[in-house]
């Protein structure tokens, strides 16, 4: 799969629920989350389309693979950041929907997307868990990050209004931002498997952007445009800036294919 292909599905997690919470801490044996009322695990063998749907009540995920259901379960997307995840688990695709019950759906209409995030993230571990025999930790290293600053000649997007709903639209080399704050735009750009650290000082504040940039891999097969690098500051005024920091890189000590349903 070529790996702007792969970046697709990925922003499809953070769309979905509204942007990455980063680094959840593998459940406690002696922790016992809220847990989904119905899950449903079935291979897919037709090649539909990939994707992932919030629900009011849960998610869907179509025609996936399961490490993307580890990495969301644990907020840690960039692959050098993954350790040990068997090789069935990347290729092998499924659909996959999760479900609370009506009281758990109805209570997470108060919440935000982050604290509904907080909440799902344990579930997502715990079905991992009993359906699959899931076993990881995380370990601290040190390891290659880019930090986003702001760029030189500042800032070149626009602040949200109040109250403007978020969203977002997005396809391979090109995303459209609304409402949406800096930490999304962090898990929404593709990194050679490195974190990004924001080091713009924007906090919560929300904007509206485009960006539209020429993937590596089409660069490589000939395609012109500017590079992710080039159309960050000449289209939001921000950058990428190569360091280094301790991060948590969790690392999957055992995991089966799904149980049936």
């Amino acid at each position: 799969m070529r790996a702007s292909q792969i970046l697709v599905e990925l922003l499809f997690v953070g769309f979905a629920l509204g942007g990455a919470s980063q680094d959840q801490k593998p459940m406690s044996s002696s922790v016992r989350p809220r847990v989904f009322e119905v899950v449903s695990i079935k291979p897919n063998k037709q090649g539909t389309a990939g994707g992932i749907q919030g629900l009011p009540n849960g998610e869907r995920y179509v025609n996936t693979t399961l490490d993307i259901l580890v990495k969301d379960a644990y907020g840690i997307y960039s692959e050098n950041r993954v350790l040990g995840m068997p090789s069935w688990a990347q290729s092998e695709r499924y659909d996959v929907e999760v479900r609370v019950d009506a009281d758990t759906a109805n209570e997470w209409t108060a919440l935000s997307n982050k604290e509904r995030l907080k909440q799902e993230q344990p579930m997502l571990q715990a079905m991992l868990v009993d359906r699959c025999k899931l076993q990881a930790h995380l370990e601290e290293k040190v390891l290659p990050v880019y930090d986003l600053v702001v760029a030189k000649g500042g800032l070149k997007i626009k602040e949200a209004a109040p109250g403007e709903e978020f969203g977002g639209r997005f396809s391979v080399g090109e995303l459209t931002g609304r409402a949406m704050p800096v930490e999304n735009l962090l898990f929404s750009l593709p990194s050679d498997g490195r974190q990004i650290v924001d080091k713009t000082g924007l906090g919560d504040k929300k904007f509206d952007f485009h960006l539209k940039w020429t993937p590596e891999d089409h660069i490589e097969a000939g395609d012109s445009g500017p590079s992710l690098f080039t159309a960050l500051e000449e289209q939001l005024g921000v950058k990428l800036v190569s360091s280094e920091a301790r991060v948590n890189v969790l690392v999957v000590d055992h995991m089966e294919r799904p149980s049936p349903n």
